[in-house]
């Protein structure tokens, strides 16, 4: 009888305890919906939405897309001659992101963060004209084709962070991405096609120029035949994530 005594108290407070702790998350807003402002630069349409399921710990889901247009920035990787080979070149996008999220601050979606996620992402382009210099006899030629395909890859990385709320309501949410890098699989291919029927010599040459091209951060083989080239893209796939995201929280 004395034993249940003593136990009686530690149900007690186990209880109070408990009560407190549920009392505080319902009193928690568990919700929120967030953009990232910065991702709009490169034409990144985004969207996501994080659930707190405790103080320390949350699932962030993210969407984002880009429209058909210029490719952002490509005279950052190609150079000036390389980039007027593609003529007309536009690309679209779209991604998908899940990531858990441990919080090591305030807590309910507030403070410091590690968050490992996982991350689909593909790139479609339009038909474009790209052309390449073809030298026989000491004259040189001009060979135009046509070009279209697509590559997706999927990825894994981590990425940390901290999250402020930004009003005495705690509603507005700012979430700062530090820094976040993933790394993964990466395929497809694309197909360049050519009215003019190629010789041996002429695909060679082909298959040379498209080699040189020597895209950063894209593992790819090149097949050629009398009708043009193929592209394959079978390698590493690698992204850095980073930026601010504005939200609310509800």
């Amino acid at each position: 009888m004395k034993k249940y005594l003593l136990l009686l108290p530690c149900f007690i407070f186990s209880g109070i305890s408990a009560q407190e702790t549920a009392s505080a998350e319902s009193s928690e807003k568990m919700n929120i919906i967030k953009t990232n402002v910065t991702a709009y630069v490169f034409r990144n349409i985004n969207l996501s939405y994080e659930r707190a399921f405790t103080n320390w710990f949350s699932v962030n889901m993210g969407f984002g897309t880009m429209p058909e247009g210029k490719v952002p920035f490509i005279n950052s990787f190609l150079g000036d001659e390389d980039e007027k080979r593609f003529q007309n070149l536009e690309v679209k996008s779209f991604n998908f992101t899940i990531e858990p999220r441990f919080y090591l601050g305030a807590g309910y979606g507030k403070g410091f963060y590690i968050a490992p996620y996982y991350r689909y992402s593909k790139i479609t382009s339009n038909t474009f004209d790209f052309y390449y210099d073809y030298t026989f006899s000491g004259t040189t030629y001009q060979i135009p084709l046509k070009g279209n395909g697509s590559a997706h890859g999927n990825s894994g990385g981590v990425m940390v962070g901290v999250q402020f709320f930004l009003t005495s309501s705690r509603n507005l949410v700012l979430d700062f991405w530090i820094a976040g890098a993933h790394y993964g699989k990466g395929q497809g291919d694309f197909t360049m096609t050519s009215d003019v029927v190629l010789t041996p010599d002429m695909q060679a040459q082909l298959k040379k120029e498209i080699e040189d091209l020597d895209i950063p951060y894209v593992n790819y083989t090149v097949e050629t035949n009398a009708n043009g080239a193929k592209v394959n893209i079978d390698g590493p796939w690698l992204g850095f994530r980073s930026g601010l995201s504005l939200g609310y929280r509800f």
